[in-house]
């Protein structure tokens, strides 16, 4: 087990029974290290690992099954992102964000959010569509129903279709990336007492401008969105995001 936060079953992270066995060879090693990157880079998005919580290549290597060297090359490209960064004479861990950086972050992320949705807007197929409305209608029942694990589901369904309707494949990279390292943020505001009644207009405006196939009003209802975001985070104080 790595640090001290349980997998759950939901993880997108394998188990070391699962893992494939560890391959050789320069192609092998890189091999390696893009799939410990991955399961690690999934278990930051999953929220079980989180900011400041160590990484010990030892336990890493004996968990996906890799060499130390494929495990330090895993880290030093996940530092690379943003995620992990390297301590002197300790070792490694999972970057914590500030909640200034989680905003600066954010404004990135509503920049390339609004061309996804705007692309979308474009792109959209009838069948996106009825795929689009259903989504909205299921964030209905979650709210009304105050099942908040539900509606943060679908609310990370929903910007993913869009990403995937957009076909912007590098936005959705940049993305992907943002979206990792600002994750303990998101997750605490997602819990936030109140929040879904706020999010679900917004996010039934996006769904209405792209079914509309309006790429400037798509734009303008997911950064009003996620302006909201911005202003929920500057609420939220200035502390860094922590294990407790």
């Amino acid at each position: 087990m790595i640090g001290t936060v349980a997998e759950t079953p939901e993880s997108p992270v394998t188990s070391p029974a699962e893992e494939p066995p560890a391959t050789t060879g320069a192609d092998g090693a890189r091999a390696d290290a893009d799939r410990v990157a991955a399961s690690v880079r999934g278990a930051i998005l999953a929220g079980e690992l989180v900011g400041e919580q160590r990484l010990v290549e030892a336990e890493i290597a004996e968990r996906y099954s890799a060499s130390r060297g494929a495990v330090r090359t895993a880290l030093l490209m996940l530092a690379h992102e943003g995620l992990v960064e390297r301590i002197a004479n300790r070792g490694a861990r999972v970057r914590a964000v500030s909640t200034a950086e989680a905003i600066e972050i954010t404004e990135v992320r509503m920049v390339v959010e609004g061309l996804c949705a705007a692309k979308a807007a474009e792109r959209v197929t009838d069948a996106g569509i009825d795929e689009l409305r259903g989504i909205g209608d299921a964030m209905r029942t979650a709210v009304a129903a105050g099942d908040v694990g539900t509606y943060s589901q679908l609310n990370q369904r929903l910007h993913d279709r869009i990403r995937e309707i957009a076909d912007q494949p590098v936005a959705a990279e940049v993305l992907s990336r943002l979206r990792a390292q600002n994750v303990r943020h998101q997750f605490r505001l997602a819990l936030r007492p109140g929040r879904p009644q706020v999010s679900l207009p917004e996010h039934l405006a996006i769904i209405d401008e792209i079914c509309a196939r309006s790429p400037g009003g798509a734009e303008r209802a997911i950064r009003r969105h996620i302006e909201s975001v911005i202003e929920a985070l500057r609420t939220s104080g200035p502390g860094r995001e922590t294990m407790s």
